[in-house]
């Protein structure tokens, strides 16, 4: 095992921005199912840093600044709707979130679907264009299925 990633319970944190971070939050939070542990607000209503999470994950989001870290970034809606990366949330009832992205007025970009690899997905746009794959599909169980089955 490598010594440069601490041992800690998330070890990979996706970090997003958004023009509107506190309807980002609300969207995240009611449709998606992350959970706010912890938000830093600007005098300006704008959010500075806030971190979701997504039973043991989490994603670091804030609004989006002219900054020399916020120019190294696009919106999706700087870039004709297209993202250069996307989150995949491993979920327990796949068609359960994909009626609650429908509700919430997400964008369904790939239709849920059983996949040939294992698993129940689909693929949306929140209300800012950024890209979410959702689904059952839990590579961490496949692989330990994988690992007991070739054992045997």
């Amino acid at each position: 095992m490598s010594s440069i990633p601490k041992q800690t319970l998330c070890g990979v944190i996706p970090c997003l921005r958004y023009r509107d971070a506190p309807a980002a939050i609300d969207w995240l939070r009611d449709t998606l199912g992350f959970t706010v542990q912890f938000v830093v607000p600007d005098a300006d209503g704008s959010i500075a840093h806030a971190q979701l999470t997504f039973g043991h994950s989490m994603i670091m989001l804030g609004s989006a600044f002219d900054t020399d870290y916020g120019r190294l970034l696009k919106q999706p809606a700087d870039t004709g709707g297209f993202v250069t990366q996307s989150a995949y949330l491993v979920v327990n009832n796949a068609d359960l979130v994909y009626g609650r992205v429908l509700e919430a007025g997400g964008k369904i970009l790939l239709d849920i679907k059983d996949e040939d690899y294992g698993g129940r997905g689909f693929t949306c746009a929140d209300p800012e264009g950024h890209v979410w794959s959702i689904g059952t599909y839990d590579p961490y169980a496949e692989s330990a299925a994988t690992s007991a089955a070739s054992a045997t």
